[in-house]
């Protein structure tokens, strides 16, 4: 009789612990998929003010790809730009686009942002005077063209720098240069581009994994410390979007055009913190972590295959880099 007692209560533990586990789960399933649909459904419908956070946008990395997508849908919505990249010429091409299509103001400046520290100073001086609401830090660069070992670039000790330099520094020292004013009024948007490389480790990946994992957790950490000063912070990490750094991909409903995918993650703003940017890549973020996870990523047998995967692509993205330096 004990026996059966104690075998009726072991059921009854059982049972409980396991309704408790899947209750557990069905609200996380259920939160996770309001959070989605607040983000990337609600925000197609009621989009933040951009205007509201002030009159300037600045943009690094803006006469191609990512940050000119950026610039031109932020012109699109109401500001005017304070453009700045490495190539003069560009820069002004891309100022007349924008003054003459959207009827904005706008401001270049050139800087090159692998040099390090010697460019902010003048940088600094090109902004006085302007009420800067939204800074977006898009400028970036991969450390070599293709999927390659740590070492196996030209000249390692020159591009571990300007790597960490334009992905890293430019980061934080624009942030250092443009949030004081925002923290003055009360009110501002930073973005941050980070990368769908910095949610796991990412062999023949490194050091780009690497420096858009301290941007994530940079915007993270920035966000919390001034979240209550009026500042919004958000980190938006991409999966592939067809630009030069990605050799000009085709499009495809997993591959999203640089405007596309602009328009759809300034739309998230107001509604997270951290963004995929839209749905696509957040359910390919979803489907990776699930079907692709850190174990195997980080295996012997998945980064010879990698390697091998690599050697086979590489003609093809010799062809594609060479194909963009024409145009």
């Amino acid at each position: 009789m004990g026996d059966i007692a104690e075998c009726s209560w072991s059921s009854s533990v059982s049972c409980c612990i396991g309704s408790i586990a899947v209750l557990y789960y069905l609200l996380r399933w259920s939160c996770q998929c309001w959070h989605g649909f607040r983000v990337y459904v609600m925000s197609e419908i009621w989009q933040t003010d951009l205007k509201a956070y002030g009159q300037w946008a600045v943009v690094t990395g803006a006469t191609s790809g990512i940050g000119r997508a950026y610039a031109e849908e932020l012109a699109k919505r109401g500001l005017d730009l304070v453009l700045i990249s490495r190539s003069e010429e560009k820069l002004h091409r891309v100022a007349k686009d924008i003054e003459s299509q959207f009827r904005r103001q706008t401001c270049v400046i050139q800087a090159d942002f692998t040099e390090g520290h010697s460019i902010y100073s003048a940088i600094t001086q090109q902004l006085e005077g302007l009420e800067i609401g939204i800074l977006v830090n898009n400028v970036g660069m991969n450390y070599t063209g293709i999927l390659a070992n740590f070492l196996d670039v030209s000249d390692p000790e020159q591009r571990i720098t300007q790597v960490i330099n334009c992905n890293i520094l430019s980061v934080t020292q624009m942030s250092r240069l443009i949030l004081p004013g925002m923290v003055e009024r009360g009110k501002g948007l930073i973005i941050n581009m980070s990368s769908e490389a910095a949610s796991q480790p990412q062999p023949m990946l490194s050091l780009y994994s690497a420096t858009k994992i301290f941007v994530t957790y940079f915007s993270r950490c920035l966000s919390a410390e001034y979240r209550s000063h009026g500042i919004t912070v958000q980190c938006v990490a991409p999966f592939v979007v067809s630009t030069n750094m990605t050799h000009n991909v085709p499009v495809n409903p997993l591959v999203k055009s640089a405007a596309s995918f602009a328009r759809d993650a300034l739309n998230t703003v107001g509604y997270t913190s951290y963004t995929s940017g839209c749905v696509t890549h957040a359910l390919q973020n979803i489907a990776l972590s699930i079907l692709f996870p850190d174990w195997l990523r980080l295996s012997s047998f998945c980064v010879q295959r990698m390697a091998k995967l690599a050697l086979n692509m590489e003609p093809q993205i010799r062809e594609r880099m060479a194909n963009n330096k024409q145009d």
